[in-house]
């Protein structure tokens, strides 16, 4: 395991029936071999080997699960390029249930066996979800980039944070429909596409965030403006540090990279109109699937599709600690 600068714990963390693997930022060289720099992308092949009655998941599409003896080896694949922390190897007892997604697209969704039967109906029907979520972004974003989908809900309150694993996010305790929609989300911005240094990670934290607005906006909720007006209003709400101006690596995971990165593409949205803004998006994804990116990168696609000098705009929403003005 490893120990944040913030104090959470990540790699490979022991259950009472397996282990709960979550990487993000620094986890990966805990439990295998890899240059841990999230520019290094890779396919990856998983062979699992575990006690019968155990189920080992990894990321992309189950190749074979084939018992001898008192020993299970599962064998997973992930064809796309993949960051090393967003990798994989979780086991345990789970229900693992298959369901199939948009064009066919296999979705694996595992949950802990030993949730008690309420807790894990509702476990069950949040990952059920998935098809409609993947359906919705890859309508709003562009076609979803992987082979595979699904999640895994494996309680760990020793962790008690979800991540983006590609293709299974993992969630160390029964999530909320939102929660489900921001980690599937990822699989546009931060899986597909990725920053190439941590301290650009407004770029996908923020766009998950504002991706949970736009979704209860487009299902019968409060708009993502509403959101980003609740959050201009409230005198608590922690504008500092900026999100692409971060003092030490302990604020990473902080409040702005999350919620002020979603005000900021709110507030773009506002600025340029809807018509240029989902444009950016599609384009930023399409532009960029597979790869890694910086925030001059995206202010300059921004800057091309709007037609406008946004220099002024992006250095007090995303550089400047105090409250912004330019909406």
């Amino acid at each position: 395991m490893v120990t944040d600068p913030d104090g959470s714990i990540e790699g490979w963390v022991p259950t009472p029936d397996g282990a709960i693997v979550v990487n993000e930022p620094q986890g990966s060289p805990a439990w295998y071999p890899v240059n841990d720099n999230p520019r290094d992308k890779a396919a990856y092949d998983f062979e699992i080997t575990v006690p019968a009655g155990i189920t080992a998941l990894a990321n992309g599409v189950l190749r074979s699960s084939v018992t001898s003896g008192d020993r299970t080896t599962w064998r997973w694949r992930e064809t796309s390029p993949m960051a090393p922390y967003l990798a994989t190897a979780t086991s345990g007892r789970f229900d693992l249930d298959a369901q199939t997604g948009p064009n066919g697209l296999p979705i694996y969704n595992a949950v802990d066996s030993g949730l008690n039967p309420k807790r894990k109906a509702i476990a069950k029907g949040l990952l059920s979800m998935a098809p409609e979520i993947l359906s919705f972004f890859s309508d709003l974003y562009g076609p979803y980039p992987f082979k595979a989908a699904g999640g895994i809900i494996d309680p760990a309150p020793d962790v008690d944070y979800s991540l983006e694993v590609q293709t299974k996010p993992v969630y160390a305790y029964v999530p909320d429909e939102l929660t489900v929609v921001h980690e599937l989300s990822h699989m546009w911005f931060g899986d597909a596409v990725t920053v190439k240094e941590w301290p650009d990670l407004w770029l996908h934290e923020g766009f998950a965030t504002f991706s949970e607005w736009i979704w209860t906006e487009r299902h019968g909720g409060e708009t993502a403006q509403q959101a980003f007006d609740e959050r201009y209003a409230d005198k608590q709400f922690p504008w500092s540090p900026a999100p692409n101006a971060l003092e030490r690596p302990s604020q990473l995971f902080s409040t702005p990279v999350y919620d002020r990165g979603g005000t900021t593409l709110q507030a773009l949205r506002a600025k340029v109109g809807d018509a240029t803004f989902f444009r950016i998006l599609r384009d930023w994804y399409a532009g960029n699937r597979g790869g890694n990116v910086t925030t001059p990168e995206f202010i300059a696609l921004a800057e091309a599709e709007s037609g406008r000098d946004l220099d002024a705009f992006f250095k007090a929403w995303l550089y400047t600690p105090s409250k912004p003005t330019d909406w």
